[in-house]
């Protein structure tokens, strides 16, 4: 056994040189070349912020997820028209609900205030495509932790609503 391994390692290392001895080196240049392009310049409400304002009557029994939903208002304005292949992304980033990962916390233990994009939840810092022609219907409402007493009160949260190209 020992003779097969060392007649091994020979054989391995005498075409390992032949290898190397017959090797030819190739070089070519390389170029590397395109151009830079910015995304158009776009605001969201003139730089204004969005307000929803609840009221001062938001019954504590009657926060359900369907009461008080109200609409954004709130619109995307690009100064130049959009050309190449960008992609309009839309995102609401705050702090989520520690009950729910699709709602936005609140000051108000167990409030949490959740966006929805037409049917669907706008989940807190995520990006979803959108078009700047056909800009989606946002609408706010509060949800409840289940099983929580809501406290009397004044709540408030914030949130950047964030419009951007990829």
């Amino acid at each position: 056994m020992f003779r097969a391994i060392k007649f091994f390692l020979l054989t391995c290392g005498f075409l390992a040189s032949i290898t190397g001895a017959n090797a030819k080196e190739s070089e070519v240049d390389m170029k590397f070349h395109g151009t830079l392009i910015e995304p158009p310049p776009c605001t969201i409400n003139d730089g204004n912020n969005v307000e929803v304002d609840f009221g001062e009557r938001v019954g504590i029994n009657k926060v359900d997820g369907e009461h008080y939903r109200q609409q954004l208002n709130y619109q995307i304005t690009c100064t130049q028209v959009v050309s190449g292949n960008w992609t309009l992304m839309l995102s609401l980033n705050g702090n989520a609900a520690d009950f729910d990962d699709e709602a936005l916390s609140t000051n108000k233990a167990g409030l949490g205030i959740r966006v929805y994009q037409g049917d669907t939840p706008l989940t807190p810092n995520r990006r979803v495509k959108i078009s700047l022609a056909n800009q989606p219907r946002l609408e706010a409402v509060p949800i409840k932790q289940v099983g929580a007493t809501l406290s009397e009160g004044a709540f408030e949260t914030w949130a950047t609503l964030r419009a951007d190209y990829e």
